[in-house]
């Protein structure tokens, strides 16, 4: 199997690449791509819908449907192979990695969906691994919510065209060539976003949860990130929006200077009224500072 960097480096050869990419940073037209890697990208599908009756066998070993998973919480799916002994480990140790740092559990707050492109693979090899990444995730309650799918070839040709996985088999070594990402979808199963290669902001997939959950899920500073944080369909990240987060500041300000006028306000209407001994002492103080300034006025 290539590696993640083979094909960043042959795709990043290619002059015309920089032009070419404008479906997300893995989907170069399969004209720029190098002959061995002429079927292997990501082509985002926004908003695309991910088909609900594809038939596949989870690592029980149990018949299931996609859609049996749609309906309740947004998902995070991603695509691998069980035994590849390379890049598949490195995304799935980065998913595991940044779900451990979001404060949402997986089975309760969303789930997630991995699926094998290869159709050799069986239900026994999907739940050793899912073992594997369960011990890792060390969270309880993730066994139900995490699915490790296998299936056969009709249904993961279905599924890589939906959401624009392109991979290719190489007979010789046994192995695939594929980019590697993970697409939060909706509860409907509508694909939200992309994220690429093997590392995921923490940051970034909470940012994706929450917008996919359409806000059923998070706080209200999820709230305020996304209104200063959009995604960014080139890049697969989110950036800063700077007018967003200059109109926040301002209006942070005038709410800060609007509470301490008030709090002055109110701490001034509750103030004891001074005594008569106190007014005449402060008039005489200030006849004095009226008298002395008069006089240097004269001089």
């Amino acid at each position: 199997m290539f590696s993640m960097l083979a094909i960043l480096m042959a795709l990043a050869s290619s002059q015309a690449l920089s032009q070419a990419m404008t479906k997300g940073i893995m989907s170069p037209p399969s004209n720029v791509r190098p002959p061995y890697l002429q079927n292997v990208g990501i082509e985002q599908h926004l908003d695309g819908q991910v088909p609900s009756d594809l038939a596949f066998v989870d690592d029980a070993g149990r018949s299931v449907k996609l859609g049996d998973y749609f309906g309740k919480k947004p998902l995070i799916l991603n695509l691998v192979y069980y035994n590849c002994t390379m890049l598949c480990g490195e995304a799935l140790a980065g998913l595991t990695g940044a779900m451990k740092m979001v404060k949402f559990d997986v089975g309760n707050e969303f789930d997630v969906i991995t699926v094998s492109f290869n159709p050799q693979e069986t239900p026994a090899i999907a739940a050793a691994k899912k073992q594997d990444y369960l011990k890792r995730y060390g969270r309880t309650g993730a066994a139900a919510g995490w699915h490790f799918l296998t299936g056969p070839a009709d249904s993961i040709n279905a599924l890589t065209k939906a959401v624009g996985f392109q991979y290719q088999y190489d007979p010789k070594i046994n192995q695939y060539a594929h980019a590697t990402a993970i697409m939060v979808l909706t509860p409907q199963g509508r694909i939200s976003r992309y994220f690429y290669g093997v590392d995921y902001p923490p940051k970034d997939l909470r940012m994706g949860l929450v917008e996919a959950s359409k806000g059923k899920i998070g706080n209200a500073v999820d709230q305020v990130l996304l209104y200063c944080y959009h995604y960014d369909p080139a890049t697969g990240k989110y950036g800063a929006v700077v007018t967003n987060m200059l109109r926040l500041g301002g209006g942070l300000t005038i709410l800060i200077v609007g509470v301490f006028l008030l709090i002055l306000f109110r701490l001034e209407k509750l103030a004891p009224p001074r005594s008569g001994w106190e007014q005449s002492k402060l008039s005489q103080a200030q006849s004095g500072q009226a008298r002395q300034g008069q006089a240097r006025h004269v001089r």
